[in-house]
């Protein structure tokens, strides 16, 4: 038998952060990982983080008025607020016990910049390049990225807009040269950078092995443990681990678990590139105890590739000009720019509108990178054998390729040529927003979304409502205490990320919307606990 102040399940930002947090006010605290790697989808994300009002930003905005438009009635005004005021708290607190360091994203927009409150400069920041040295023996240990940069390069968020463009933009030619320099002078130096959600799993862990906090790896939670109707700790197999103060249950959400997905979004777990250990442990958990569970039918959506070697989550493909999504009957249905969450909306309906294919001509491919595709390279011939991708040399033979009428089709294409040279979509207002915009072309005149698809051959891709992870899961409050369905709190048990319900609603306010209250809800739950000390349980 252990014991500690505070047990934390998941290894991820969130779990991460309440154990540092912990750590900083003087509590014992100890993480455990099911997995072999640590840092969940964290290490696998673009370590964004939405945070209003921190002082990597500077200043104070209206957040709260953009906040509730996003979140929508089904989110307490008490965890919005909770979110707002402890943000940069946790932020300052992360900046001083870990090598992290973070900048703004120049011109990231929210990606509702037109709501109230919205702001087309945007709210997201990003960790800077770390020395992976920092990390120092747990290295090794961190979980690998979702898609690793080509040849190495440590890739940031600011780069990644300019590198969509491929050949398109004198930007994109500077920005993939400058990180080939700085590349080949890290590898003659023997130094490696991490970026994104690399860096910023790395930096707390670092940070945590700074304050003492151990991560045990290979260590699954399979219950909790209650002492008098109150959570006292966990059980991982053979092995009690008591929490004097608290369990966090921070162990992602259930996108890999099929009978979840199954049953509360009637789809499978083949396209979400959510981490492997995320199949709903600490859900289901939290329910065995009573908890209430709250949008379990929503995901951190967005259209993907089903690729052959897994899915792609495209990000500025829909973006760019050139492309255009149609479904099963050759018409469009949505802006293809709109914010990732909105377009599967679309997508899933009512009424559904699958299968639908993004369609692409051959200037779009001699510009643009695609699925990690420079420009004029050929595409990988078991695209084209899985019936992920079709080409044809006429709209009409594309039509007759993917089972969609052709002249509905052709006059889809025609419609839209029509918008691309008069830069305004009529239908829907694709590159009006600042969001629409920042993964556009800015050499592409009079809208950075907006081109006419004329060159042989055309393309078409398939696309699937994948997903970044769950969104839904335990109801909790805005101390992050897991509540009952009749609002009471299960004492001793706190959630934060992705193993409880958002407190973005069904909405998704910006570019690290996901990371940021997720740890900024591991700062609120271990904080919480250095207000609240039980004597010893077990």
């Amino acid at each position: 038998m252990e014991e500690f102040d505070v047990v934390v399940v998941g290894s991820g930002a969130a779990g991460m952060t309440a154990a540092l947090t912990a750590a900083r006010h003087g509590l014992s605290a100890i993480v455990v990982e099911k997995e072999s790697v640590f840092g969940g989808s964290t290490a696998r994300s673009g370590g964004g983080l939405w945070l209003p009002g921190n002082a990597v930003l500077g200043g104070t905005d209206d957040a709260a008025t953009y906040l509730a438009h996003v979140a929508g009635s089904e989110v307490p005004v008490t965890r919005q607020k909770a979110f707002l005021a402890c943000g940069p708290e946790m932020l300052a607190l992360v900046r001083s016990c870990t090598p992290l360091e973070f900048a703004w994203v120049p011109g990231y927009p929210d990606y509702h910049p037109e709501a109230p409150g919205g702001l087309a400069r945007g709210r997201t920041i990003e960790p800077r390049p770390l020395d992976a040295r920092a990390a120092g023996p747990d290295l090794p240990d961190l979980a690998p990225p979702y898609l690793a940069a080509p040849n190495g390069m440590a890739v940031t968020a600011v780069d990644f807009r300019w590198l969509s463009l491929g050949l398109r933009h004198p930007r994109s030619i500077s920005t993939a040269g400058r990180l080939a320099v700085v590349t080949a002078v890290d590898r003659l130096r023997r130094r490696r950078r991490l970026t994104m959600g690399q860096a910023l799993a790395a930096g707390l862990r670092a940070g945590l092995r700074a304050s003492g906090v151990p991560v045990r790896l290979d260590t699954p939670m399979t219950d909790l443990l209650t002492d008098n109707d109150r959570v006292a700790g966990i059980r991982c197999g053979d092995v009690d681990v008591w929490a004097r103060r608290g369990v966090v249950l921070a162990s992602g959400g259930f996108e890999q678990n099929e009978r979840m997905r199954r049953q509360f979004q009637g789809v499978g777990t083949a396209w979400t590139v959510g981490a492997a250990g995320n199949t709903g442990d600490g859900i289901e958990a939290g329910q065995r105890l009573g908890a209430a569970l709250d949008l379990m039918d929503e995901a951190w959506w967005g259209p993907s590739l089903p690729l052959t070697r897994g899915p792609y989550f495209c990000l500025a493909e829909r973006n760019l000009p050139g492309s255009l999504i149609v479904d099963s009957s050759g018409s469009r249905f949505v802006n293809e720019s709109a914010p990732y969450v909105d377009a599967v909306h679309a997508m899933l309906g009512p009424p559904a509108h699958l299968p639908c294919w993004l369609i692409t001509d051959q200037s779009y491919r001699d510009r643009y990178v695609f699925a990690g595709r420079a420009p004029r390279t050929p595409l990988p011939r078991r695209w084209f054998d899985a019936g992920i991708a079709h080409r044809a040399d006429s709209i009409e033979a594309l039509a007759g390729g993917i089972g969609v009428p052709a002249g509905e089709l052709r006059a889809t294409v025609e419609r839209f040529n029509g918008f691309a040279a008069r830069g305004r979509d009529a239908d829907f207002g694709r590159g009006e927003s600042a969001y629409d915009r920042y993964y556009g072309d800015p050499r592409q005149r009079p809208n950075p979304c907006l081109g006419a698809l004329r060159k042989a051959p055309f393309y078409a891709f398939s696309l699937v409502p994948g997903d970044l992870g769950t969104k839904g899961g335990l109801r909790t409050d805005e101390r992050a205490r897991v509540l009952r369905d009749d609002g009471a709190p299960i004492a001793g048990l706190y959630a934060a990320g992705n193993t409880s319900a958002t407190v973005m609603g069904r909405g998704y306010a910006g570019a690290g919307a996901t990371l940021g209250p997720a740890m900024t809800f591991g700062y609120i739950a271990a904080r919480d606990m250095t207000a609240d000390a039980p004597g010893r349980l077990g």
